[in-house]
């Protein structure tokens, strides 16, 4: 049976009889992949107990009913797995993450905004909920990845803060880089745009300092903005 060349889609053949089960079989297909969301792209085996609609991108070491699949979209269709291969520009939303990834050069790639001769340009966020320790500063983990742009970090209080009436972002050798004076009770929020973006050539982690006494309590949810860059393919 003949297919659409972009989504795979069956052909209705002339004198075909069951002409709705290849209908019904196109519009599975459609629904699915239009508007793409997976549910993750951490397995590389089928889940014991998948609803029928269910789309999981295959994650590398493919095994079982997905042996093969590596990097390819899987969909529970009819109480079995079909399976399509993506192609170039395709972009999916992996809810288990809360990201966009998109299809370029055979492999998926988070948060991509362009993409050429194998180079992308990514944007990307690195979250973390932070427990303030009973400390005047603290650090969290390295957030910021090794190469990332920065375009700026917000925050936001999801327990009130104690010990300390304000506090203030930044990282180590540039206290307060990202936000100071920013309030301690619950939602209190920062949103520290950079004035220019800043790069940063290692690993970092974020400074959180009270500036007034110290922390006694409190947790803040920690959001790193970035571009992330990769260079051209070799072929």
């Amino acid at each position: 049976m003949t297919e659409t060349t972009h989504l795979r889609l069956p052909y209705l053949e002339a004198a075909q009889a069951q002409k709705h089960v290849t209908v019904n079989e196109a519009l599975a297909r459609l629904d699915a992949l239009v508007s793409l969301s997976a549910l993750s792209r951490s397995l590389a085996a089928p889940p014991a107990s998948p609803t029928e609609g269910d789309r999981y991108i295959v994650a590398p070491g493919a095994a079982g009913a997905w042996v093969g699949w590596d990097g390819q979209i899987a969909i529970f269709l009819n109480g079995g797995w079909d399976v399509v291969a993506p192609s170039a520009g395709w972009r999916a939303w992996i809810a288990d993450e809360g990201r966009d990834v998109l299809f370029h050069g055979g492999a998926w790639h988070d948060g991509a905004a362009a993409a050429s001769s194998g180079a992308i340009m990514s944007i990307q966020i690195a979250t973390e909920d932070f427990t303030l320790p009973a400390a005047a500063s603290a650090q969290t983990s390295a957030l910021i990845p090794d190469r990332a742009v920065v375009i700026g970090v917000t925050a936001r209080v999801t327990e009130q803060i104690t010990g300390a009436p304000t506090w203030a972002v930044g990282v180590p050798g540039a206290s307060g880089r990202y936000g100071t004076q920013i309030g301690a009770a619950l939602n209190s929020e920062l949103n520290g745009v950079s004035g220019s973006p800043v790069g940063y050539y290692g690993d970092t982690p974020l400074l959180i300092e009270a500036e007034t006494g110290a922390f006694t309590g409190g947790v803040v949810r920690l959001a790193v903005h970035y571009l992330k860059l990769s260079p051209p393919a070799l072929v």
